[in-house]
């Protein structure tokens, strides 16, 4: 079976509440980054249509090209994700529209991320889209991690969750 991405996205008004009982729980912190992603739209197929995407990310000077497959089920965004290192961001991005690959959107974050044993917390402050915690664990067993994830959220006090991704929130206008 493939490794899936199984992730739950909470609204959060009080990261620092959140940050607290996390560290409480035993997360450390990773790292604090900026991330720059550019969502691009197949020429031949709607990826809003197919629930697919297709993201370019620039985090400094690190480039990373993803595609996420559907999502799987309706109460997480578990989807199949692939992910390559792609060097230069202007190349990249050259190379996809000569394919016919369409810029459909940009997303700018500031992320802190913790660790919780393998499971990843990210304190997103997302422009122009409000404040999240995004927990994540990649595996195979859907509902186990499914599971796990959600008892993590009620202990972080979170409870108001989100399956939009933060392009559709910014430029749908949803969410809140």
């Amino acid at each position: 079976m493939d490794m899936l991405e199984i992730e739950i996205k909470a609204y959060c008004d009080d990261h620092y509440s959140v940050i607290e009982k996390a560290v409480i729980l035993g997360a450390r912190h990773g790292c604090t980054m900026r991330e720059k992603d550019l969502y691009l739209n197949h020429p031949s197929r709607d990826f809003r249509k197919t629930d697919e995407a297709l993201r370019l990310r620039q985090i400094g000077k690190d480039v990373i090209l993803t595609y996420k497959g559907p999502k799987l089920g309706t109460g997480t965004k578990t989807r199949r994700e692939v992910e390559v290192s792609a060097g230069d961001f202007e190349k990249t991005l050259e190379i996809l529209k000569l394919l016919g690959f369409i810029p459909s959107g940009t997303v700018e974050k500031e992320r802190d991320i913790y660790k919780l044993g393998d499971i990843e917390i990210c304190i997103d402050r997302v422009e122009g889209v409000g404040n999240f915690v995004e927990l994540e664990l990649k595996g195979t067993d859907r509902e186990r991690v499914e599971k796990e994830l959600f008892s993590l959220a009620g202990e972080l006090g979170l409870s108001r969750f989100e399956t939009k991704s933060y392009l559709e929130l910014k430029y749908l206008g949803q969410g809140k």
